[in-house]
């Protein structure tokens, strides 16, 4: 099926602006005691009161982020500050560490183990900064910022549960996240800080992560780059991988570097090649390397961010490079997304199905999903389509 890119970019558009924002807006403000509820059934009713910091501060990001690129509505920042204010006053510990969740009331629930609730609040309050002007803001924003570049290279401290000198492996997951976090600070970090660190991501990523042979994205790698075998070093997250890969493209786009731009689409078709369910459809969760029986016994699950992160990665490809198995595979993974994900009776998409495509839980948000993927993915895709209407 061929699509025409303006109805498409209005499909987008419209499902961001008129179903998956309405959802948010209208179940996951806690009004009475700050911040949001991310546990919302399928039609939206709350049914757990935990707030989870990272999922918080993507939400603070959504609501900024909409304000400042799509229409400047007061509803937007509203929520925005509302989040911000909730977070400012209770999700750090004293130190300046960003809890892992709280009770509803703010109270701490899980220490700071996690380095991506840092790396989250940094993007939200840059965003929010942007949107609302508040000096504090920027403050919270960068004390955050400069948690994550002191912790990248031991993210979990003292939380960390592996045995010091054996093996010791790092994870895609950080370099990735402080590309995009780094490039979604630009404004706020001086030119030299900002070039040192995107350049280090860079080759980091592209150089550890990536091998060679198979042009794969390795999850966890030795320090030094090299490979592990065992459970963690064979693992391949094709949703990381392919995500991953557009941060790439977006860093290299705007250093007008087409070598690491087609370097990044190759990596996102090899994966692809490797990770897609010819019997059923979709993309695996975790795969193994080297075919070996994976240790994540959701492996064979379908996830709703895997899916719309490919779809950004893949209309970010095909227009940077015109390369027509980027747009073959973007045809292929739209059809499977919108007719699994997408709930026809009710706001916001689900996110979790079993291999055959069914849906395995029907919840719009919980401990993992929030406000954060699905319209960060609809409004990449509305502008990438929109680029590519201008362009026909």
């Amino acid at each position: 099926m061929n699509y025409d890119f303006q109805e498409l970019a209005k499909l987008y558009k419209d499902t961001l602006l008129d179903n998956v924002i309405p959802f948010w807006e209208q179940n996951s403000i806690d009004w009475e005691q700050g911040g949001y509820f991310t546990c919302l059934d399928r039609a939206g009713k709350v049914y757990d009161t935990d707030k989870f910091i990272w999922l918080q501060n993507r939400q603070v990001w959504t609501f900024s982020m909409l304000y400042n690129r799509v229409e400047q509505r007061s509803e937007w920042l509203k929520i925005a500050g509302h989040g911000a204010s909730f977070l400012a006053e209770h999700g750090r510990d004293p130190q300046g560490n960003w809890y892992f969740a709280l009770d509803r009331a703010g109270q701490p629930l899980v220490q700071p183990y996690n380095i991506f609730s840092d790396c989250f609040a940094a993007m939200a309050f840059s965003q929010y900064a942007l949107a609302d002007g508040e000096p504090w803001a920027k403050e919270v924003a960068l004390q955050a910022y400069q948690n994550v570049l002191r912790r990248k290279d031991d993210p979990k401290g003292r939380y960390n549960k592996t045995y010091p000198g054996t093996r010791s492996l790092k994870s895609l997951a950080v370099p990735m996240i402080l590309a995009n976090l780094t490039l979604e600070m630009s404004w706020l970090l001086p030119s030299e800080e900002l070039d040192r660190v995107l350049d280090l991501t860079v080759q980091e990523v592209m150089t550890d992560f990536l091998d060679p042979q198979s042009g794969l994205m390795y999850e966890n790698v030795v320090p030094d780059g090299s490979q592990s075998d065992c459970f963690e070093g064979r693992s391949i997250n094709p949703g990381h991988g392919i995500e991953a890969m557009w941060f790439i493209m977006d860093i290299a786009n705007r250093r007008q570097d087409r070598d690491t731009i087609d370097r990044a689409v190759d990596v996102v078709l090899n994966i692809l090649n490797f990770a897609w369910d010819d019997r059923y459809g979709g993309l695996y969760y975790f795969m193994d390397a080297d075919g070996h029986p994976p240790q994540q016994l959701e492996w064979n699950q379908k996830l709703w961010w895997v899916h719309v992160e490919t779809l950004v990665a893949l209309a970010m490809g095909y227009r940077l490079t015109g390369r027509a198995a980027c747009w073959d595979w973007y045809q292929k993974v739209h059809e499977y997304t919108w007719k699994h994900f997408a709930d026809p009776n009710g706001g916001e998409w689900f996110g979790y199905l079993d291999r055959q495509g069914e849906v395995l839980l029907d919840l719009k948000g919980g401990k993992w999903k929030g406000c954060f993927h699905v319209p960060r993915a609809l409004l990449m895709c509305w502008q990438e389509f929109e680029a590519l209407a201008k362009q026909v």
